[in-house]
């Protein structure tokens, strides 16, 4: 098969490494390395839990939803996040993994979810940025994954996912163009949902390239653009949509360097209570790890409705 090499023993991690560079593509498990196995496992459940826990953060301010159709819409993107995540959680199976255990058998703060997915979105317009800013953001990652990726059935699966998730993109970008034409007032509640979803969206991507120590992500080639590429494709399309709608975000287009850069130091203190950013309060990344580790206050209900099945009676 083209991009394939049979080894008839199992290369070092370096050899490896080097193939994939190369454009080898991996099938099965049996192919692979310990480094590679490990590598691919922490992204597929960052991934998949990712997916799976937006569906509950998005479900309060679906059914508050202004139309019929915009809630019909909403649910099916809660069906479609549901879907995404078992994709992952189907992969994993392939790694040894059990797919009912990775559901239902973990306790919240074992999974793996970004953070932005372990806090309370409180009414419509939160929603839909979510959808205009966070799904963007999942877009920006899985693109890179399903154009460049090394693991040939996760390039494969993502070719639905790719489709669905333009859907979301659109449908929060439409409802965010409408809210910010529509009044004052909803146009402000735009406003106080970017404030603090923005740079919760720019964090979504993780330590700098300076600050990385390694990244076997980009070794084994499972991914083959570096945190502040992503972050950077992540703003160019999500800064110039903003100041189309008149909506302000901490970041502009600077001519000298020719990108986008932000209008503060990363990173800054977050008070998740108030949805807050401490700009003026600057911060270790090992504390943003720690705010990580620790989770978020919606945490525990969002896993509850996972599990319990309350979601699932609504979207099944």
């Amino acid at each position: 098969m083209l991009g394939r090499i049979f080894w008839a023993t199992m290369p070092s991690e370096q050899q490896f490494k080097e193939q994939l560079q190369d454009g080898m593509m991996v099938e099965s498990p049996d192919e692979m390395t310990e480094g590679y196995r490990k590598a691919l496992e922490i992204t597929l459940l960052v991934s998949g839990d990712t997916e799976l826990m937006s569906a509950p953060a998005y479900y309060g301010p679906t059914m508050e939803a202004p139309t019929l159709d915009a809630r019909a819409s909403c649910v099916s993107v809660i069906q479609d996040e549901i879907g995404h995540g078992h994709i992952a959680y189907r992969l994993l199976e392939d790694l040894g993994y059990d797919r009912e255990e990775l559901v239902y058998g973990r306790e919240p703060h074992e999974f793996r979810n970004t953070y932005g997915f372990d806090q309370p979105l409180d009414n419509f317009a939160e929603l839909v940025v979510g959808h205009g800013f966070w799904d963007r953001a999942g877009i920006v990652l899985l693109s890179d994954i399903h154009e460049n990726s090394s693991y040939a059935p996760w390039r494969r699966a993502l070719t639905k996912v790719a489709k669905e998730e333009q859907f979301h993109l659109r449908h929060g970008e439409t409802w965010m163009r409408r809210l910010a034409n529509a009044s004052k007032s909803t146009k402000q509640k735009v406003q106080d949902a970017v404030d603090w979803m923005f740079p919760m969206a720019i964090e979504w991507f993780g330590l700098p390239d300076d600050l990385k120590k390694h990244d076997d992500q980009l070794a084994y080639r499972i991914k083959a653009k570096s945190n502040d590429e992503l972050r950077q494709d992540w703003m160019d399309s999500a800064v110039p949509f903003s100041e189309e709608i008149g909506i302000d975000v901490p970041a502009h287009y600077d001519e000298d360097q020719e990108r986008y850069v932000l209008e503060y130091d990363l990173p800054v203190a977050f008070d998740p209570e108030e949805k807050e950013w401490r700009f003026d309060e600057p911060i270790s990344w090992d504390d943003v790890m720690d705010r990580w580790r620790s989770r978020g206050p919606a945490n525990e209900e969002y896993v509850n409705m996972i599990q319990s099945g309350e979601l699932g009676a609504v979207v099944g």
